[in-house]
């Protein structure tokens, strides 16, 4: 099976997406689901959240951060991945829940915001409003790529207040818990903001689904370093998540374990850009 690159595009200066053929991903992915790329034989695998599905192609979002994503970023379409394997991971329940809201400020939570808010707009009953917050109106993704046309209510937010609302979607979010008009919450993206948000959510008893995203090295349970504490008890973020209830995470240590890796990913990107530069 060749994983060819059909589309590739710009989000903003930092993120960019990749259409890729890979249909035994496409045919049994559900939203909560994850995927792994791996480029070329013995390469990196990096998992990746998926925004979308058509026919046998998947839309990934992709941030230019460490060495893999940055090299991938120098492909083109007609390029082929060595592998896409998914979905993996345990999706959350997909109900009628009432009144749903999700957040997101970070490339993998706003791909994770379109997909849940199209899957959970399909019960009649639910009424879906997406919160998109960046930095500036700069990083807001361009039309067609945001959430607005899967849901009820959309709510753009920058932290500048040059576009949209001005704030976190956290501001939104307490905006929102205190005239009593959510029932349930999903987020991802950063994940320091999402401690705050079930810190924020467990004071009005309101349930929320976050992202968990550890470091994961095979994402098949294996190496263990996407290990999380839900409710004391040990999970592994590849297989028991990477959505879980975040009133029963242990946020100060998934956050201490984010750096795990800092100085091997920083080593890796520098021999990157050695060689990119032409060894100079």
């Amino acid at each position: 099976m060749k994983h060819v690159i059909t589309r590739k595009e710009d989000l903003n200066a930092a993120d960019y997406l990749i259409d890729v053929v890979a249909p035994e991903v496409a045919k049994r992915f559900v939203p909560g689901n994850f995927c792994v790329l791996i480029t070329v034989p013995n390469g990196e695998r990096i998992p990746m959240s998926i925004q979308k599905v058509e026919d046998d192609k998947i839309t990934l979002y992709i941030k230019r951060l460490g060495k893999t994503s940055r090299e991938l970023d120098n492909w083109n379409v007609g390029d082929a991945l060595h592998a896409v394997i998914g979905p993996l991971g345990t999706p959350p329940p997909i109900k009628k829940y009432g009144n749903v809201v999700f957040l997101s400020d970070l490339v993998c939570g706003h791909a994770e915001n379109y997909a849940m808010c199209k899957e959970l707009g399909k019960y009649e009953m639910n009424h879906i409003t997406s919160v998109q917050s960046f930095p500036t109106a700069a990083d807001v993704y361009p039309d067609g790529e945001l959430c607005d046309t899967v849901c009820d209510k959309f709510i753009l937010a920058t932290e500048d207040g040059s576009r949209g609302v001005k704030g976190h979607y956290l501001d939104v979010m307490k905006e929102m818990l205190e005239a009593g008009e959510v029932d349930q919450v999903f987020a991802g993206g950063g994940i320091p903001p999402l401690e705050t948000l079930s810190i924020l959510t467990a004071k009005y008893n309101v349930p929320v689904y976050t992202t968990v995203r550890q470091i994961m090295v095979d994402a098949t349970g294996m190496c263990g370093s996407c290990r999380v504490f839900i409710d004391g008890e040990q999970k592994l973020a590849c297989i028991d998540g990477p959505m879980f209830d975040g009133h029963k995470v242990d946020w100060p240590s998934a956050i201490s374990r984010l750096g795990m890796f800092k100085a091997k990913e920083a080593e890796a990107l520098g021999c990157f850009n050695h060689k990119l530069n032409g060894g100079k």
